[in-house]
């Protein structure tokens, strides 16, 4: 097999092929490959490049406060939560099938480094994703309304695959907020997933959304195809150091 160039890779926008195809041709001649193969090899390269690449847009579209993954995650200390249901959970059947994925438990425990690991592992295989509190989201759906373009708003989330709602409980909902965040789960319902997290329990959502008959109905919605996740135990930002000196500050 002669030398292989390609000049025109940029014009393909290709620029894996132009950085490798140089260096698999002196590979395909020294292994005695056909042209298929060798073919077969760069589009390979070029494939992978553009597929790490894409993720990684998806990743920064998603407009996480940080990056975390599964790799990260102390499933030592944080005990309540089994690994084999978070690594099943990754393999996300739940995005496919359009269920929602819900972490309950106190501040600290990982709920929100779990939720963005998920994200992070669906950006990086193809879905598009999006992170924000929950305020955060009602925030951008009140904008929406002022402007008279809610429903369309809501139509463009509905577009996206998969969004991260965090810190459900946080702070107290107005009646407006609250039916805006009911406006949110409801377009999505059986069409599009969402991962939420909250520190507080169903039980107790009707102090933060303030109507106990739309509390019901939102949680319907929201568990009726969802994976819910219950985190028990002390917060991971207590442990080591900080957890001896916060000790040491109750005993003086």
């Amino acid at each position: 097999m002669r030398a292989v160039s390609c000049p025109r890779s940029a014009a393909l926008k290709a620029p894996r092929i132009r950085q490798t195809a140089e260096t698999l041709a002196k590979q395909a001649r020294a292994e005695g490959w056909d042209y298929e193969a060798y073919l077969a090899a760069v589009l390979s390269e070029e494939v992978t490049a553009r597929d790490s690449h894409g993720g990684e847009n998806r990743v920064r579209f998603a407009r996480f406060p940080q990056v975390k993954t599964l790799d990260d995650f102390d499933f030592a200390f944080q005990r309540s939560v089994k690994c084999d249901e978070v690594m099943h959970l990754a393999q996300l059947d739940f995005l496919r099938e359009k269920k929602n994925v819900i972490f309950l438990g106190p501040p600290g425990t990982g709920k929100t480094h779990l939720s963005i690991a998920l994200a992070v592992q669906a950006a990086r295989l193809g879905y598009r994703v999006q992170f924000a509190t929950a305020q955060g989201w009602v925030t951008r759906l009140a904008k929406a309304k002022k402007q008279g373009r809610l429903d369309e708003e809501l139509e463009k989330l509905g577009r996206i695959p998969l969004l991260i709602v965090d810190e459900v409980g946080y702070i107290p909902f107005d009646p407006e907020a609250a039916s805006l965040f009911f406006a949110l789960v409801s377009s999505r319902y059986e069409r599009s997933s969402l991962i939420v997290s909250s520190n507080k329990t169903f039980s107790s959502w009707a102090e933060i959304f303030g109507d106990p008959v739309a509390v019901a109905a939102l949680v319907d919605r929201l568990v009726h195809h969802a994976e819910v996740i219950v985190m028990r135990g002390e917060g991971y930002r207590l442990k080591g150091e900080g957890k001896e000196l916060l000790e040491g500050e109750g005993r003086n």
